[in-house]
């Protein structure tokens, strides 16, 4: 029982200690999501006004002309108004570099897959949010009960209704960061498909044999 009595109380004091880096990991979870929501509607902003797969062909269309014509520049310009981000537009003029390098087929899916893979590097931030957002609530949750409860004990309805407080904050803060996370990559897992789509196009459209 002594032995029992220890853990206890040893596991406790590790909960109790765990209490404000619980804390301020929810604040830096709060805002880290927040800071990508913010360049989530930036990247909105971007897309607004595009001409969908008519503008992607006829920009696809110059470019090829312009190559053909041996003005690699023209080309990269007539792409580059295309790119919805600066990783999109670094993939594009790889694209009209390697084309005519040797093994260009070889090299234009390794500029594709780079880029699918740092799409999936921006998502992770937003990804691993929506996991640490409700983990850290409810952890924010239970670890203030334990002395909502002594409170409630010894009838000192103070630190009942602090700890309570605290409780209900973190775990709605912890429900709204997943919520936002889950949003933001839901629509993002979306646009980079579309991206890494339109890149493959071009990349056919530009190959050296293409009509």
């Amino acid at each position: 029982m002594i032995a029992a009595g220890g853990i206890e109380e040893f596991l406790f004091t590790i909960v109790d200690a765990m209490r404000i880096p619980v804390l301020l990991a929810v604040l830096l979870a709060l805002l880290v999501t927040l800071y990508e929501l913010g360049t989530f509607f930036v990247e909105l902003a971007r897309r607004r006004g595009g001409e969908g797969q008519a503008g992607l062909e006829s920009a696809s269309a110059a470019a090829m002309f312009a190559l053909k014509q041996g003005d690699a520049p023209a080309a990269a310009r007539a792409l580059l108004s295309r790119a919805t981000s600066e990783s999109m537009a670094d993939a594009l003029t790889q694209i009209i570099e390697q084309r005519d390098e040797a093994e260009a087929s070889d090299r234009m899916a390794k500029i594709l897959a780079d880029f699918d893979l740092q799409s999936l590097r921006r998502l992770e931030r937003t990804r691993m949010m929506v996991r640490f957002g409700p983990a850290l609530g409810l952890m924010g949750t239970l670890i203030p009960l334990s002395p909502a409860l002594e409170g409630l004990a010894e009838g000192n309805v103070q630190l009942l209704s602090d700890n309570l407080r605290v409780a209900f904050s973190v775990t709605v803060m912890g429900l709204l960061i997943g919520a936002i996370a889950f949003a933001v990559s839901l629509v993002r897992d979306r646009l980079y498909a579309q991206d890494l789509s339109d890149l493959e196009y071009v990349a056919t459209a530009l190959e050296p044999d293409a009509p």
